[in-house]
């Protein structure tokens, strides 16, 4: 398939050579949904492509989306429309903290959290995930001292890399430390639609009013569908002073309306993607059992790390390091040379990243097939 300006297959642009599979950076090798197809293509043939604002329909459709899939009563009157979640990061840390000011993170995780905070000259102030017996939790001793330093904490829920699903009580645990702390909360709830059965997404604001009035959600159909080119997604928050705050500092920056392709493929999936949606989680779930079924019987010196959300892998690699003398550091090398696999580096999500490996499982059976045979390279 042709594929241009695709970022996950730039292998030129990235300094890597073409014979690699490249199971990277998180966006699907799926389709997009028909009726997003249909949509767009409706628009193409109107041949006017203007400047772009979204209607009450827009709204309507996005309001019934969280009420649906998540139990959230959202607010138009509290919803900015941005470019995407990192964008959105980059405000909120620019509205509500100062440069020196602390920013509190869970690493390892999405390295944009930790490129957002460095940027815009704050301090990282990270609580490390606890991992233990192919499981990660909170150590929330550490997380309540680091509260007391940070103005601002960034959530991600669901956890990338990790694939964590957090609890209501590990999510009321962090809010209610953050209450005590005076610290503002921005969840990032990309992942939210992405959920393994049993587990369930419980969204941060729906915790309580209390919670609710600290915090700033971000998040978008781009994950869910496979939109991330058309930049779009949401900042919502029922905090008329932070829905205020936020959307000066957005202006600012000089972002104002929306991407046409964003609002279009956005209410299209939200009216009439839910059966795809239902298929993809299926597929991905199968996904995950055909990987987890390969390693323990051909390459037991890697570990899944059970996802609970997300379709991307956490592989850890410690065994793999030690039976056969590979440094952590060369461990991305590892794959790329021997497996001629394209995976994210765990060391690039931080603290507690490292001999750990990332792939994305967003893929065809044959895709994931080839991908299981080159895994034995690494062996």
């Amino acid at each position: 398939m042709n594929r241009p300006y695709n970022m996950k297959y730039n292998f030129a642009g990235r300094g890597k050579s073409p014979d690699l599979l490249p199971m990277w950076v998180a966006d699907m090798d799926f389709a997009a949904p028909p009726c997003v197809v249909q949509a767009m293509e409706e628009h193409a043939r109107l041949g006017v492509y203007g400047y772009a604002e979204p209607d009450a329909a827009f709204f309507d459709t996005v309001e019934s989306w969280f009420a649906r899939r998540h139990g959230w009563a959202v607010s138009r009157d509290g919803m900015t429309l941005t470019p995407g979640v990192v964008t959105a990061l980059y405000v909120a840390i620019r509205a509500f903290t100062r440069k020196g000011d602390g920013v509190l993170i869970q690493q390892p995780v999405y390295h944009p959290f930790g490129f957002a905070i460095h940027d815009t000259r704050r301090t990282p102030i990270v609580n490390e995930l606890h991992y233990e017996n192919g499981a990660y939790s909170i150590n929330f001793d550490d997380f309540e001292e680091k509260a007391r330093r940070a103005k601002l904490f960034i959530l991600c829920s669901p956890h990338n890399p990790v694939g964590r699903v957090w609890t209501r009580d590990e999510l009321t645990r962090m809010g209610e430390i953050c209450l005590r702390h005076n610290v503002t909360i921005v969840a990032d709830e990309i992942w939210q639609d992405l959920v393994h059965a049993p587990h369930k997404n419980i969204s941060f604001a729906t915790l309580s009013p209390e919670l609710a009035d600290i915090t700033l959600t971000t998040t978008a159909p781009s994950k869910t569908f496979n939109l991330a080119g058309f930049q779009l997604a949401m900042m919502i928050t029922s905090n008329e002073a932070l829905h205020r705050a936020f959307k000066q500092t957005f202006n600012d920056s000089g972002l104002f309306q929306p991407s046409l392709a964003g609002l279009v493929s956005c209410r299209a999936a939200y009216t009439q993607g839910e059966p795809w949606l239902a298929a993809l989680l299926e597929k991905l779930a199968a996904n995950v059992r055909t990987l987890d079924k390969f390693l323990q019987k051909n390459i037991p010196a890697i570990k899944l790390v059970q996802p609970q959300g997300t379709y991307m892998a956490w592989l850890d690699c410690h065994n793999l390091c030690a039976e056969k003398n590979i440094a952590p550091d060369d461990l991305d090398a590892h794959f790329t040379e021997n497996a001629k696999l394209w995976l994210s580096n765990g060391q690039s999500f931080g603290a507690g990243g490292q001999g750990f490996m990332r792939m994305n499982l967003a893929c065809p059976t044959e895709t994931l097939a080839e991908a299981l045979r080159r895994l034995e390279g690494v062996i």
